[in-house]
């Protein structure tokens, strides 16, 4: 009588699995760091943190307010109407401390600004401002002026506690910093700023 044997399964031979390549953990530490170095640096350079002092810009914003202010939107676009405006402001450059100042932008190049009766004009047109604190009863020296190239137009939001470009005159577009868009400190203040570009009426 004639036997078959079956042969036994084949016994699968292990092969070594690649190995993947990996940095050391220094390696890695350090492009950690150079990362947030890098980070930081385009954050800083891209915008700055401003600082409320002082009512001039109540309602709206108020003194001990943090903001975040960006420095590419007038790197990368134009100025507008209503911006929020964070500028070296001319005349206080022999100024020891020479701060910084916080205004709504309302007259760009071209535009002529004329302040009459509590009232605020643009190329002829009235404001109808909503968002002041109250009536512009005050007017320094540029009461009526047309701007140059170059040259913006700076008003706070609360008229008559404000020191601005009634006062000491256009600002030009060098001395602009950058444009508020993030206010984070208090808490309970955190939010974007909101751009109103502010309303126009035609004068009846």
């Amino acid at each position: 009588m004639e036997m078959t044997t079956t042969p036994a399964p084949a016994v699968p031979v292990a092969m070594p699995r690649p190995h993947l390549q990996r940095s050391g953990l220094l390696r890695e530490i350090a492009e950690t760091i150079v990362l947030i170095v890098l980070v930081y640096t385009f954050v800083n350079l891209a915008t700055s943190r401003f600082f409320i002092q002082g009512p001039s810009m109540q309602p709206n914003f108020h003194d001990g307010q943090f903001l975040i202010v960006s420095r590419l939107h007038y790197l990368l676009g134009e100025p507008a109407h209503g911006d929020i405006v964070v500028f070296d402001a001319p005349g206080d450059d022999n100024r020891r401390d020479n701060p910084l100042l916080i205004k709504r932008l309302i007259g760009l190049p071209g535009d002529h600004i004329r302040i009459e009766n509590s009232e605020v004009f643009v190329n002829g047109v009235k404001l109808n401002e909503s968002y002041i604190a109250e009536p512009t009863f005050r007017c320094a020296n540029y009461c009526d002026v047309v701007l140059g190239e170059n040259e913006y137009f700076m008003m706070g939001d609360n008229r008559n506690d404000s020191n601005d470009s009634r006062a000491f005159g256009p600002v030009t577009r060098n001395r602009l910093v950058g444009e508020a868009i993030v206010r984070y400190w208090p808490l309970d203040s955190i939010g974007l700023v909101t751009h109103l570009a502010y309303p126009m009426q035609a004068e009846s």
